[in-house]
């Protein structure tokens, strides 16, 4: 089976462009790239041309999530695998790819109707370092685990977000049956990975919006509390305060963006174990801010 091997961009719709980009700087410490085109900047992290790209429209939300393929073979033997399972699959023109900074690149949608863009050759600039927004102790940890990972909130069932992220040669399952403070029981939460980042995709039960939160890691503990502090200084709600998960051991909070939906800084995140066990509780902390959680895990 064809695997995809990791997060590599994300496409996220805003409502204030200008409040994203002093967010992205000087919060979360990526670089911002202007891109000469109205609406629109992309965001590094590390050698890529981007890892994410804004696009001021309103919608406030998660547009696409782009996974990589190692190369041409992989990516028409991905297209294939696809469509003999009965996936509609859309290769896009090459401007279409030029213009994500790839060599090829397909569509398709997701049980819950979510756009998913299969790419192989991302534009990667050896000769443009990358620069923080503001100062870090360190730099952002990517390499082969991507980006970071996507909680997803899920219209479809979790057995149909698993059949379908398998056919993309993703491993996982249920990981969680969480004590949600205000839930009415316990909260199953699943993960899917497909290398050695612990997961690149969670998903858990419907909320307000498509996305629940984007994880970025950090190769410096100290760039958790630097983070934090700005957090706080900024006067942007945090959600859950800092701890553990049990999964994938990661040290972490949670926040929310200019759009609503969180982002979480974390460092020290554990391999994927390849093997299935679940946990009702984080490792210690991650205690959630009271009054906060609705529309995220608990019904709004």
């Amino acid at each position: 089976m064809t695997s995809v091997t990791e997060l590599g961009y994300l496409t996220l719709g805003v409502s204030d462009l200008a409040a994203w980009k002093g967010f992205a700087a000087n919060v979360l410490g990526l670089e911002v790239v202007e891109t000469g085109a109205s609406g629109r900047c992309e965001l590094r992290m590390d050698y890529w041309s981007r890892r994410i790209t804004l696009i001021e429209d309103g919608s406030d939300d998660l547009k696409a999530t782009g996974l990589r393929v190692a190369g041409r073979d992989e990516f028409r033997d991905m297209a294939a695998q696809l469509r003999a399972a009965g996936v509609e699959v859309t290769v896009l023109s090459e401007a279409e790819a030029e213009a994500r900074d790839v060599l090829e690149v397909m569509t398709l949608n997701d049980p819950n109707g979510y756009a998913v863009e299969i790419f192989h050759g991302p534009l990667v600039q050896f000769d443009k370092p990358f620069h923080p927004g503001r100062r870090m102790h360190g730099r952002f940890k990517t390499g082969d685990g991507g980006l970071g990972h996507v909680m997803q909130s899920t219209r479809a069932s979790l057995d149909a977000n698993y059949e379908f992220y398998r056919l993309l040669g993703m491993r996982g399952g249920i990981q969680y049956k969480l004590q949600v403070p205000g839930a009415p029981g316990p909260v199953p939460l699943m993960f899917m990975h497909c290398n050695e980042r612990q997961h690149t995709f969670a998903f858990a039960g419907p909320g307000e919006k498509r996305v629940n939160h984007i994880m970025m890691e950090v190769d410096s503990i100290s760039d958790v509390g630097l983070a934090y502090d700005l957090v706080s200084r900024s006067g942007l709600p945090v959600i859950i305060e800092p701890g553990s998960h049990a999964n994938d051991q990661m040290y972490s909070f949670y926040f929310k963006n200019p759009s609503g939906f969180l982002s979480e800084i974390g460092w020290g995140g554990r391999p994927a174990v390849h093997q299935s066990e679940y946990y009702q509780r984080d490792s210690f902390g991650h205690t959630p801010v009271p009054g906060t959680m609705k529309g995220f895990m608990v019904p709004a």
